[in-house]
This record gives C-alpha cells, sequence and structure tokens, in this order.
C-alpha cells in the first residue's frame, strides 16, 4: 500500500516529536519539513533534527516554496506564517495544531492569556486549516488543568507540549476515519500579536522575566 505524502511545517520539541513518529510510521511518509527560520533558541533544533535523519528540508522556511500537490497532508505544528486561500485551496489537507481549546483562544500566545484571564482549564486542539484563523473544522481536542494562581506560562507551554503529543499520536493513526466538526462561533475569542502588550506579567516564559 502506498504511503501517504507529508511535509510538516513548524518549530520546537513538539514538531520534532511529531516528525520522528511520522517518520518511523507504516502509513506515513515524511517527504518534506519547512522550518520557522530562523530558529528559536529556546527548543529543539528541527533542522538539526532533519539533517541527523536526512529527510528533505525547505530552507527558506517559506510554505510557498513547497508545491501543495507534492504532498498529500500538510501538517502545522507551532508554525509562524498564515497559509494564503489559494495555497490552502491547491493543497490536498492541511492541519493544525493549536495551544487551546478552539473556539476559544483563537491566534497568539493563547497560554499567555489563558492565565492572564485566570481560567482554570486549557487544552490542545488539532484541526483542519482553512482561510480563517484557527477557525477551521475541529478534528479532535483534549482539555487539561490550570493553575493561574502558582503556574507560569512556562508549566503550562510544558503541560501542552506533553498533551499535544498524547492527541497528535492519537489522532494521527485514525485522522482519515476522524469527521471533523464545525467550530461554534458563540463560544470563540482570538488575540493578535498587537495586544500581546496588554498581556503584563504574562508576556514572558515567567512573571518575573516579562517585568
Amino acid at each position: 500500500m502506498k504511503k501517504t505524502s507529508v511535509a510538516i511545517f513548524g518549530k520546537g520539541d513538539l514538531c520534532i516529536r511529531a516528525c520522528e513518529l511520522i517518520s518511523k510510521s507504516d502509513k506515513y511518509e515524511l517527504s518534506y519539513v519547512v522550518p520557522v527560520k530562523p530558529e528559536p533558541n529556546w527548543t529543539g533544533s528541527v533542522l538539526n533534527w532533519c539533517r541527523k535523519n536526512d529527510v528533505t528540508v525547505i530552507h527558506s522556511g517559506n510554505y510557498t516554496d513547497l508545491d501543495p500537490e507534492k504532498y498529500d497532508l500538510g501538517i502545522s505544528i507551532f508554525y509562524d506564517k498564515i497559509f494564503s486561500a489559494e495555497y490552502i485551496n491547491k493543497a490536498k489537507r492541511l492541519i493544525n495544531l493549536h495551544n487551546a481549546p478552539l473556539p476559544k483562544y483563537r491566534g497568539v500566545s493563547p497560554i499567555n492569556w489563558a492565565l492572564k484571564n485566570n481560567e482554570d482549564e486549557h487544552g490542545v486542539t488539532i484541526h483542519e486549516i482553512e482561510a480563517g484563523i484557527d477557525s477551521g473544522k475541529i478534528i479532535s481536542q483534549m482539555r487539561y488543568s490550570i493553575h493561574p494562581d502558582v503556574e507560569e506560562v512556562k508549566d503550562v507551554y510544558e503541560k501542552a507540549l506533553k498533551y499535544g503529543y498524547v492527541l497528535f499520536e492519537s489522532t494521527i493513526k485514525i485522522l482519515d476515519q476522524i469527521q471533523s466538526k464545525e467550530q461554534e462561533e458563540s463560544g470563540s475569542s482570538y488575540y493578535n500579536e498587537k495586544q500581546n502588550a496588554l498581556l503584563g506579567n504574562r508576556r514572558n516564559f515567567t512573571r518575573k522575566t516579562s517585568l
């Protein structure tokens, strides 16, 4: 049986773990990786992993430099660019892993905002990519407890990586069997990059470094 060709777009440790899982799969073939450029220095290097495992890299970091017709499934994991409607329409399927319980906390810095807003629960969602920002149909989701009174952004981020991988691993096995569902607009919220200045002591990984 022919394997499903996969392109992964993203950065960091969770992206690397997803690459490892796909590369060892009997069902999928990791054909391309499009890393965030420049790579952040506070997390694992996707580029280094690709070099060690002889995976084809789109070194510009621009999704537009990879023809969407060359792969069957595109997976975005903390990728820093918004796919154009034209690209989405040409791709066979694009999905995204987002660090929030969609439809709440669409956009940037979802963990930071959840703590800023004193939420007692957060989550991670895998959804279809469409022209809107984090508004595509939900494929799978996992929620977990958070504690704004004692936890820093970095603490919840570490939880997000752990639960994100559990969700990704369980979802990718049966992805072609899952019926995705529309998001409920009544419960949606969205934050953009310009609003990050309002985060105060939740702007960075810790309260101390945010001041």
